[in-house]
């Protein structure tokens, strides 16, 4: 087992950092402030700004057509393009009025996957799994508590998908032509841990954000064995996402007095990343 550690990244104070993404093709980085309704946006040799979208944000995913994203609000799928921010699909039906998204990951053929999660305070862990595709969404999972990270195996046969309350990574096959998950199981039962967000390497293991855990664990996408330990210096771990061999985690600052709570962290690893995949709509 191999230990890492995390150097901070950016110096910031996120509320709820989530949802890194690195985009080759402009050089450029992306996450979001779930609480703060921002999405930030790096160049890589540039600093941070930020674009304030108006709702809470679960996730921002590129866009295949163009250099905008694709925004996961409280209340239904929006566009961010050429400066515009525009409603893609209502999801008030699916969420109701307690919830919202949380998550968002584009697959390999360019369908989007979100999750929800209850978010007033009063109703208990709920909500399900939905994929985009073609102005429908559809449920994925039912059931789900805090939907979270995804993730695709490299011969687009599996699909891996964390939800933090029931503390457990799982893994399903995956159908590319349909979209179809089946045959869910078990991959990492982290006890008392809490998964976050996750993404994959190359190797096709997984790297997954330890919500309450200063770490990010690197886990076989086989088997679930813990190979690795990425230490970080923030409390709530939520997410990361590779460029390269370059590992990006966000963290959340809500709450927390620690120094780098709500940073932004990388470490160089001994992985490469696979290719990015991008909404297509």
């Amino acid at each position: 087992m191999r230990n890492y550690k995390a150097l901070v990244w950016e110096d910031m104070r996120l509320r709820l950092g989530e949802g890194p993404f690195y985009d080759p093709r402009y050089q450029r980085y992306s996450w979001v402030d779930i609480i703060d309704r921002k999405l930030w946006i790096r160049e890589r040799n540039g600093r941070p700004s930020f674009v304030d979208v108006g709702q809470k944000i679960g996730a921002a995913v590129p866009l295949r057509r163009s250099d905008g994203f694709v925004l996961a609000l409280e209340d239904g799928l929006y566009v961010y393009e050429d400066g515009k921010i525009s409603l893609l699909k209502d999801t008030s039906e699916q969420y109701g009025s307690f919830r919202r998204s949380n998550d968002a990951k584009a697959d390999p053929v360019g369908r989007l996957w979100f999750g929800s999660s209850a978010d007033d305070g009063i109703h208990e862990d709920s909500g399900d799994l939905f994929c985009y595709d073609k102005g429908e969404v559809t449920v994925k999972q039912e059931g789900t508590k805090i939907s979270n990270g995804m993730a695709w195996s490299a011969d687009r046969k599996t699909f891996y998908f964390s939800d933090s309350t029931y503390h457990q990574v799982f893994s399903y096959d995956f159908d590319i032509e349909s979209g179809s998950i089946s045959n869910r199981r078990v991959i990492v039962d982290m006890g008392s841990g809490i998964p976050d967000g996750l993404c994959i390497d190359s190797e096709d293991n997984l790297w997954i954000a330890v919500w309450g855990g200063r770490r990010v664990e690197r886990r076989s996408g086989k088997t679930g064995e813990l190979l690795g330990i990425v230490e970080v210096d923030a409390l709530n771990v939520t997410s990361c996402a590779f460029d390269g061999d370059l590992l990006i985690i966000t963290t959340s600052g809500e709450g927390q007095s620690g120094r780098y709570d709500g940073s932004v962290f990388c470490v160089e690893t001994d992985v490469n990343s696979p290719a990015p995949d991008y909404v297509v709509l």
